[in-house]
């Protein structure tokens, strides 16, 4: 028995070796299947990579095959352009060669015409020589026996009434009286006329250095008798001194009050205050000035101080004319000076000419004192400039600065009204134009604010400029129809021509004291 377990034992051993050696090749096998599968995996992705290169390979080929496509394409065009720019050179070369060509023909052929002329004319002249020759000896012969047959009757004559009035006391008497009388007609009426001329020059005739005046001779009223009754009929109420003019609240509220007190002034009969506007150009100053002079009752001269320097030795005597003229006004005369820094600007500068000088004296002689004829009224952008002499008769002074955003939607709003809106029934008969975003739910007061925001930095007069490129633009279209996209494209373009000017300015060495 004991045997038996043994050989059981030993069978049991053998199968379970048997059953290891089964499962150990079957590990084998397996492991083999597991190899044959990542050898071919590898085989697979090498064949994978292999087919990645051929194909970048092949793309390459292509892309270098098309680039030298390109190139060749390129070079063949270059050359096209290069042989016709060739052509076309030789062509203008052989244009021009045959326009200087016919250009020689013509001059030899008018030159020849001319040569054929002269030697036609001399051999005429030529020919006639002895027949012309011999007609001038007759009429000189002639002419000389004219003139000695006149000289002798003429002396005689003259002889004769020579002896008959010498002989005739009364006579000489008579003749000597009208010598006298006449003579002294003459420089009686030379020298009348002169005064004449000068007092109605002083009176009535308007000086050359006043460019603009409300001022109007007999002569003028009797011409346009409807303006003048307008004129006369005026309102004068100080209010209409800012009537047109869009301002800052306070500057508005102090110019009213400069108006009321220039009012009641000439109400008075008091002593004219002197008035300095200064700020950048456009602001607004010679429109104030002009109704500063309807709300006073006052007659208004402009006169640019620019055309001073030009008079030379000539400039007292015009300023003279001037103030003389001035003098003569029976309502008061607002005398507006424009860029009057020009020629009273201080006299110890190198720069201000010896006539300048004199005319800047003249002026500080005619305006040392007060006086109820005539109101000063300066307009400068560069006040610092002026001489001492010219401050301590400035006795007041109001700055125009640039206008903000609340006064620069005013005046876009107004000028569109005036330009674009209203534009059929202004007098000038325009047509009618269309503004289309006009109404559109709030559209209009949103681009009037944005076109304000803008437009910061431009002036009074600059945004006229631009409304009435904005009128312009509408008339340029096919319906007079005035769009966003005009007003957005106009507004730009004056936005760059503003940056573009201010540059040139600047470049010039220009004075920055007002450029924002």
């Amino acid at each position: 028995e004991v045997i038996q377990e043994e050989q059981k034992t030993k069978q049991m051993e053998h199968q379970v070796q048997a059953a290891q050696y089964q499962a150990y090749q079957d590990q084998l096998a397996v492991e083999r299947v597991g190899k044959e599968a990542e050898e071919q995996r590898r085989t697979l992705g090498a064949k994978t990579e292999h087919h990645k290169e051929v194909a970048k390979y092949n793309d390459r080929l292509e892309r270098e095959r098309f680039v030298g496509q390109l190139n060749a394409k390129k070079q063949l065009q270059e050359q096209e352009i290069k042989r016709q720019d060739e052509l076309a050179e030789r062509q203008a070369a052989l244009k021009r060669k045959n326009i200087e060509h016919e250009a020689k023909l013509r001059q030899e052929t008018e030159l020849k015409r001319v040569e054929e002329e002269t030697k036609g004319r001399i051999r005429q002249e030529r020919d006639n020589h002895d027949l012309r020759l011999e007609q001038a000896k007759l009429e000189a012969s002639e002419q000389r026996q004219t003139v000695l047959e006149g000289i002798k009757l003429a002396g005689s004559t003259l002889g004769e009434g020579a002896r008959a009035f010498l002989s005739d006391k009364e006579k000489m008497a008579a003749a000597v009286a009208t010598l006298s009388a006449i003579a002294l007609g003459v420089y009686s009426a030379k020298v009348g006329t002169g005064v004449a001329g000068r007092y109605v020059e002083a009176r009535l005739g308007k000086p050359s250095l006043v460019r603009e005046t409300s001022r109007s001779s007999v002569l003028a009223d009797l011409r346009s008798p409807v303006a003048t009754m307008k004129r006369i009929m005026a309102s004068t109420d100080a209010s209409e001194a800012l009537s047109g003019v869009v301002l800052e609240p306070k500057l508005a509220d102090r110019l009213s009050r400069v108006a009321t007190s220039t009012s009641n002034t000439k109400r008075n009969k008091a002593p004219f205050r002197h008035l300095l506007l200064y700020g950048p150009p456009g602001t607004g100053k010679t429109m104030f000035a002009k109704g500063l002079a309807r709300s006073s009752g006052l007659e208004y001269a402009i006169l640019t101080g620019g055309d001073v320097a030009p008079l030379g030795r000539d400039a007292v005597t015009e300023i003279h004319k001037v103030f003389d003229w001035a003098n003569t006004s029976k309502k008061g005369l607002l005398l507006f000076i424009d860029e009057s820094d020009a020629f009273l600007r201080k006299r110890s500068t190198e720069n201000i000419s010896e006539d300048l000088r004199n005319a800047l004296n003249a002026f500080l002689y005619r305006t040392g004192e007060p006086t109820d004829k005539f109101m000063l009224v300066y307009a400068s952008n560069q006040p610092e400039q002026f001489d001492w002499a010219v401050n301590d008769r400035i006795d007041e002074m109001v700055e125009f600065d640039l206008p903000g955003l609340e006064e620069r939607r005013r005046m876009i709003d107004m000028y569109l009204s005036k330009y674009l809106r209203d534009a059929e029934g202004s007098s000038s008969g325009a047509k009618k134009i269309v503004v289309s975003f006009d109404g559109e739910g709030g559209g209009y007061d949103k681009i009037l604010d944005q076109a304000a925001a803008r437009t910061d930095g431009f002036s009074g007069r600059e945004i006229a400029k631009l409304a009435i490129a904005w009128q312009a633009s509408a008339y340029g279209s096919s319906d007079n129809t005035f769009t966003e996209q005009l007003l957005d494209s106009t507004l730009s373009a004056h936005i760059d021509q503003k940056k573009r000017k201010e540059l040139w300015n600047e470049a010039a060495g220009g004075s920055a004291m007002y450029l924002k």
